[in-house]
């Protein structure tokens, strides 16, 4: 037996970073890659599809979004079991219970809308622990496995949410317990665990048989998902054994580059980099910036950035992380062919951007755009 395992869709999911086109763009890509599902389950011969929880970003959505997403879910073709998670909860509100959801929901399209035994088929069974609020006080997988047996069915738990092994809030009554999955699978009550909430792919424990799908488009940036963008392929044999095959199907990054910049050098190594670079136009770029520039090499900076900001879904400072001090250097600006009441200005501007206070970094801007316009700031 062999299905698809996947998780944290978050369709509907916005990023208040990117502008212009990007965002539809990645809004797309998003749900292209689950209509993809349907080719993937085709090539490996799947025979369902499902999704650990998180499959919306919140349970308020625009019309669109939810019918635009149910198409999308439609051309996977093959079965598709939806768990509710904690980004959308079966609560009052829940998009699942919605109107419009249940109006267009395709027939491939099932809800796992209660804890316990869901049979898919004669001799196949899913185990289900879907959420029902954002903050559920027990956890659910152990209330969901209490009583269950061994028996002569193929049994695969569907689950969201930390697992205790792997936060370090090890008291929050919401953790699963590894130690209660292990118990499941060692008895044969389980075969497999398929995990939602963490974006990055991950295996859990040493069973091999407990998995996080990760997101099948990045969420994030590399510093918090070190490894999204896949789907798994997971085999089940008659015997019980298992097999878990990854699939990338992702094509959004979203990049943190660290650097130094402290010379011309520096900037034209960076520019080098960025410009090396595949597929910008799916690409986030955040950059961590340290080190002490000339003015006239902070206005290459600035032109590097603005052009590179133009190329990439998106780019920019990491502010948190970036300290770029400013310091003009001696006759940097000897040279701009002006003089009198002009000169004199540049000198007060010069000094005030040399001096620690709150004119500095005004100062400085006044002078990288004045290099600029005198096209001494070309990287």
């Amino acid at each position: 037996m062999r299905f698809l395992h996947t998780a944290d869709w978050q369709l509907g999911m916005t990023r208040h970073f990117l502008a212009g086109d990007a965002q539809p763009r990645y809004s797309a890509a998003r749900r292209d890659a689950v209509a993809g599902l349907g080719a993937l389950a085709a090539e490996v011969g799947a025979e369902f599809v499902v999704v650990a929880g998180d499959v919306f970003e919140h349970n308020q959505l625009a019309p669109q979004v939810v019918s635009q997403s149910l198409e999308a879910m439609r051309a996977i073709g093959v079965p598709v079991f939806l768990l509710p998670g904690n980004h959308d909860p079966l609560d009052a509100s829940s998009v699942y219970t919605s109107a419009l959801f249940t109006a267009e929901r395709p027939d491939n399209v099932v809800v796992l809308d209660r804890a316990g035994v869901h049979q898919v088929r004669p001799g196949l069974e899913i185990v289900a622990a879907p959420w029902r609020s954002k903050a559920p006080t027990t956890d659910l997988v152990a209330a969901a496995l209490e009583g269950l047996e061994p028996g002569p069915a193929t049994r695969v738990l569907v689950a969201h949410g930390g697992v205790d092994v792997l936060d370090p809030d090890r008291d929050k009554p919401s953790l699963i317990r590894l130690a209660v999955l292990d118990d499941a699978l060692a008895s044969g009550a389980l075969h497999y665990v398929a995990l939602g909430d963490k974006h990055s792919l991950t295996q859990v424990g040493d069973s091999g048989r407990v998995w996080y799908s990760g997101s099948p488009e990045v969420t994030n940036f590399d510093d918090v998902e070190s490894d999204p963008g896949h789907v798994l392929v997971v085999d089940i044999d008659d015997d019980g054994a298992v097999t878990v095959t990854p699939k990338d199907v992702g094509y959004w990054r979203f990049v943190t580059l660290r650097r130094p910049v402290d010379n011309n050098r520096d900037i034209a190594d960076l520019d080098m980099n960025l410009d090396q670079m595949a597929d910008k136009e799916r690409t986030v770029v955040r950059l961590a910036l340290t080190g002490s520039l000339t003015v006239t090499d902070r206005a290459a900076l600035d032109t590097c950035l603005d052009r590179y900001g133009r190329l990439f879904a998106w780019l920019g400072l990491w502010d948190r992380h970036t300290e770029l001090a400013v310091v003009p250097a001696d006759g940097e600006f000897t040279d701009l062919g002006i003089g009198g009441f002009a000169a004199a200005a540049v000198e007060e501007l010069v000094a005030a951007a040399r001096a620690d206070d709150s004119t500095a970094a005004d100062a400085q801007a006044a002078l990288a755009l004045l290099l600029r316009l005198a096209d001494r700031g070309a990287a």
